[in-house]
Order: C-alpha cells, then structure tokens, then sequence
C-alpha cells in the first residue's frame, strides 16, 4: 500500500509539473520536454575522454527544448556493471540507445565507443531509415571495432560513411593554437550559416581528407596563433593553404537503406561552446535537418550557466566513480562545475561560478 502511494504520489507531481518543468525523472538519461507542444524529438549522445561531451550535450539540449521546441534526451556513457554515475572513459558504457526508435535527429559526441549488440541494432534502425545525424569533434571516430550495425557498415566505418570523415590528424598545435572559422565561398548564404559570424574554438583544427565533391562544405578552419580568441590567424602558414574544412554537410546511405544526410564539424570540445556562435551553428542544424525554417537569429542564450571544464583526458581510473555525476545533475536549474584536468593550460574566456 505504501509503495502505491509513493508511485500515484510521483505520478500526481509529474503531471502537476512540480518535478523539474520539463524534466521527467530518468535514471541514465536526461529527458528535457519543451514548454510546449514538441516539434520533434531529438536524441543527444555523449561519451568521450577527451572533450567533456557529457557538459556539452545537456546545455544543447536545454537550449534546443526550451528555446527551440524539441523534445530532447540526453544519453551518456555510464559506469561499468549497472553503475548510475557517468564514466565518460567507459567505452562499453552507452545506455538508452532504444531512444532513437523514435527520434527525428541524432547529435553525437562520442569518441571510439564499444557498444553492445542491442544498443548496436537502435543505431543500425536509425541509420537504416535516413535519418539526419550530427556529428561532433570526436563524432569522426564514434566508435570503434569490426563489430558491425546492421549487415553492412562496421563500427570503424561510421564516421568515413555517416559523416564523411574518419580520425586523420590534429592539424593545429594541441592545447597550444586555436581554430577561427572562414565561410566557405558561395556557402554564406546557406540557412545553417544563418545569423552565425565568426566562430573561435580553443580546441585545433583536426586534419580533414576524405571528403568528396558530394560533401558540401560551409566553412573552413584557420589555425591561430594561441588559445585567445584576440589571437591573429596565421595567414602564412603553410598549413593554411589550403584551410582544412571545419563544417560540413555529408549525404549518406547505407547499402540496405534510405538516404540520409549529416552535418559535421570537427569543433565541439566544451570550451568550445563558450562561442555562442557555435551554439547557433548547431541549432541552426538542428531546425534545417528536421525541416524547419532557420530564424534569421537563433536564440542561443544558455538556458542555465554554463561553466566548461576544459579538454584533456582524465587517466585516474576512480575519477568518474569519485565524482560521481549523475544525468539529473544537468537537469534544469542546475549548473555542474568541476577543476580542470591536471597540467591544463590557463583559459580564462570562460565563465566561471561566482566564489
């Protein structure tokens, strides 16, 4: 009797809307619900070591539900055997994968995942049906292994396939120069270049080779001379001649299935997103994808603070466990903040909390 109580209890609070408006209670996912009716439901997944994907995807989702009208679910790599923390260095951790059944977009971050065959056959489904996917950063080499979704496409083969291009290179300096976008000529009239101007990302530029003439290219990436986003663009250098691409849109089709199109750039660390510019480069995506029109100027306006830990992979293998993340702590209303990595460079473009 009392467990009925507490369940019809839970139940009368989540349609009352008392439990965290627009965010439903999930155990290894973050559901964030529009305001309103919902123009579609995109699907967000994280899970890297390296550029703090588990921060970036639930402030895009927040802006993206409450700005924007999606319904979005935030999928993240979770701690071994059941664990309910997330373990961003667990490469057999994704969970909720069955989300994509019913998604209309695909955002993804992760970077060389192992996932199991079930959560392998959502993916499998999604891409099988042709429909638009994101890819970010580490997106080119999401996951790896001969394993494979569906009868065709191998995991080391998503991103050559999906988006165009796999791992090649860091072309700038890491942690040491930056990228500034340069609009691709005859691509700045294109809705998902819509009200964004000059993007800066502290992350470099990474070495892009395999797209063809099929691939359209939006903008290109310069390498700077530091992390300050003030820093000049070394204009002489030899490795910006040609710039390598940093935004790109990719048609896809798996031998089996429907035709698909992604977009990818190779920016998306964190920090990165300081760049509210960047912020509207993917919603912008985000509406074209799923058919909607792009605004003339996105609102991008974090939803909650934003306060990005800076990228560098973590080696303590208690690190994740001892932090003890969990999904819910990105829901709305709240603003997780943590130390750098050990031995990061100083990078005060950020926000910081208040002491």
């Amino acid at each position: 009797m009392r467990r009925c109580s507490l369940f019809c209890s839970l139940a009368l609070l989540v349609v009352s809307g008392f439990i965290g408006a627009g965010q439903l209670p999930a155990a290894d996912r973050l559901i964030l619900e529009p305001p309103k009716a919902a123009k579609g439901h995109i699907v967000l997944v994280a899970g890297d070591e390296e550029y703090r994907s588990e921060e970036v995807m639930p402030m895009l989702g927040k802006i993206l539900s409450q700005k924007h009208g999606f319904k979005c679910t935030v999928l993240f790599s979770m701690g071994p055997d059941g664990a309910q923390y997330i373990d961003s260095n667990n490469q057999e951790g994704l969970r909720g994968l069955e989300t994509l059944d019913n998604a209309d977009l695909l955002i993804i971050a992760t970077r060389f995942r192992h996932p199991d065959a079930k959560q392998a056959a959502h993916i499998a489904a999604y891409l099988k049906a042709g429909k638009p996917v994101i890819g970010l950063r580490t997106a080119t080499h999401a996951f790896r292994g001969g394993e494979k979704f569906g009868d065709s496409l191998t995991f080391d083969q998503f991103g050559r396939q999906v988006l165009g291009e796999q791992w090649v290179s860091h072309h700038g300096h890491h942690k040491v120069e930056g990228a500034r976008s340069v609009v691709e000529p005859g691509a700045d009239q294109h809705a998902i270049l819509r009200g964004v101007s000059e993007i800066f990302a502290p992350s470099d530029v990474y070495g892009v080779v395999h797209l063809t003439d099929a691939d359209q290219i939006l903008l290109r990436g310069a390498i700077t001379e530091s992390l300050d986003p003030s820093s000049k663009t070394l204009t002489e250098d030899a490795r910006n001649k040609p710039m390598q691409p940093l935004a790109w849109l990719h048609p896809y089709q798996l031998p089996d299935g429907k035709a698909g199109k992604s977009f990818c750039t190779t920016a998306g660390a964190a920090v990165d997103f300081v760049d509210e510019d960047l912020r509207r480069l993917i919603v912008n995506a985000a509406i074209a994808l799923t058919g909607g029109e792009v605004p003339a100027m996105a609102d991008v306006a974090y939803v909650d603070p934003f306060y990005p830990t800076f990228y560098g992979f973590i080696n303590d293998g208690n690190y994740y466990k001892t932090l003890n993340l969990k999904p819910e702590d990105f829901g709305l209303g709240k603003a997780p903040h943590r130390a750098d990595p050990p031995g990061s460079p100083a990078w005060p473009h950020r926000p910081v909390p208040l002491q």
